[in-house]
């Protein structure tokens, strides 16, 4: 694939020009039907209707009889059609036999004999006058939904209950929005997994974490592969990200959407990232951005359609990348918005640097937003107990002055600043219904 007039290298983005281009790459992944065991948290792209009656056969809400008529009842073996006077025992859950008019609890009848002697079923025990009413303790076909009813529309956020209740309406599948699967190129000779680094060596803190940002952020994480620091490694990765057509992990393991790499978005002997995107075929959409950390992140895409995100190598920088470009590219693709930016009053003076976004993470302190100790580009224990982070424009920001910044995907939203506070007061509340008595039906309302 060429690079497009204008398209491909540029000069390092402006902060908020690659958030807005990571975003406006992608178009949204086609609705599709999944299976239920993967369909927690998706959203539905159509209504889900019973294919079945629920339940789809009446049934005995008690262990008992099943009787006709008035007793005593002959007794008569499970499952037969009952005649006037006849009962069979059943079970919760149970069948209701032909001829059946209602379920006699256990604890309201009591076997006796008649008098020639033959066993038969007689009201006793906790058994109340009247008992059983005809329909008494059965389920009735189709008692909380008929075939054919919408039961989740379109839209809903599954969670287990919706989950439980498409099982027992007879779906094996539904229809969700589309949603990124994300695979991930983990890069660097140096990096060991367990244990504790020897000099030249660094710990893994892509592997444990990056599959958990991308859930947050929307994605589906999937593998992880691990490779070193030599171009053919770089081009077999990239290329071997995609199961065979075919192959024994081609149904299990679908295309990703996207792969994420970390390292190698430097300019260095070791930093192949732009000559292996080259030689794919494929475009550099964001190459550079004017930011700190992360500014070497990449976004690239391949001939096959495959987005690739290529994060820096230092942990704080690559999380910074990941937010400004992996964020809104994942949101475009699941049919998410672009996440507003926020503000929080600064509590300190940061300088001026020009021609340069900052990002830092932040502790808010008695309402204000302190930078964090501890945010090189190689730390993490400033993020780690971070409330948020400060994008602080090039001219810098004063002591009290408010500044853009955007929560973490694992962390509580961003405070209301306090005008905004006052401004919703100001504004009249709507007068409150009082509450219908009783249940109510909400069977109307949209999901």
């Amino acid at each position: 694939m060429t690079e497009a007039p204008g398209e491909g290298h540029h000069a390092a983005h402006t902060w908020q020009e690659a958030r807005q281009r990571a975003f406006d790459a992608a178009t949204p992944i086609p609705p599709g039907p999944v299976p239920l065991a993967k369909a927690l948290g998706r959203t539905l792209a159509s209504d889900a209707r019973a294919i079945q009656d629920m339940p789809h056969y009446a049934s005995s809400a008690m262990d008992g009889w099943a009787v006709n008529g008035t007793g005593p009842w002959i007794l008569s073996e499970p499952g037969q059609r009952l005649a006037p006077h006849q009962a069979s025992p059943i079970v919760t859950g149970g069948l209701i036999p032909p001829g059946a008019k209602a379920v006699l609890r256990s604890e309201s009848g009591v076997i006796t004999t008649d008098d020639d002697g033959l066993p038969v079923l007689a009201l006793g025990g906790a058994a109340k006058p009247g008992e059983p009413r005809n329909g008494q303790h059965i389920r009735r076909a189709a008692e909380e939904a008929a075939e054919g009813d919408v039961l989740l529309k379109a839209g809903t956020r599954l969670n287990p209950a919706h989950i439980a209740l498409a099982a027992l309406a007879g779906l094996d599948h539904v229809d969700v929005l589309g949603k990124p699967l994300v695979r991930f190129l983990l890069t660097g000779s140096e990096v060991v997994e367990r244990g504790i680094p020897q000099p030249g060596q660094v710990r893994d803190t892509f592997g444990p974490q990056l599959g958990a940002v991308v859930e947050l952020l929307g994605g589906i994480a999937s593998e992880q592969l691990r490779v070193g620091d030599s171009y053919e490694e770089w081009m077999a990765a990239l290329q071997d990200t995609e199961p065979e057509p075919g192959g024994p992990d081609a149904e299990t393991e679908p295309p990703a959407d996207v792969v994420v790499t970390t390292g190698g978005t430097g300019r260095s002997g070791t930093d192949h990232f732009r000559r292996a995107v080259a030689e794919l075929g494929g475009r550099l959409l964001i190459d550079g951005i004017a930011m700190r950390p992360g500014h070497p992140a990449v976004l690239a895409e391949l001939p096959d359609g495959r987005f690739v995100v290529g994060l820096p190598g230092n942990p704080l920088a690559a999380m910074m990348a990941l937010f400004t470009v992996a964020a809104p590219l994942l949101a475009a693709l699941g049919h998410g918005r672009l996440a507003e930016v926020g503000e929080v009053p600064c509590g300190t003076t940061i300088d001026a640097e020009p021609g340069r976004t900052r990002l830092m993470p932040f502790k808010l302190v008695y309402g204000l937003a302190s930078p964090a100790q501890h945010a090189g580009p190689g730390m993490m224990r400033g993020l780690a107990g971070a409330d948020g982070v400060l994008i602080v424009p090039p001219h810098g920001v004063q002591l009290g002055e408010l500044v853009p910044a955007f929560p973490l995907p694992w962390g509580k939203p961003l405070p209301v600043p306090k005008a905004a506070e006052d401004k919703a007061r100001k504004t009249p509340a709507r007068p409150q219904r009082k509450a219908p008595a009783g249940p109510v039906d909400w069977s109307g309302l949209d999901a």
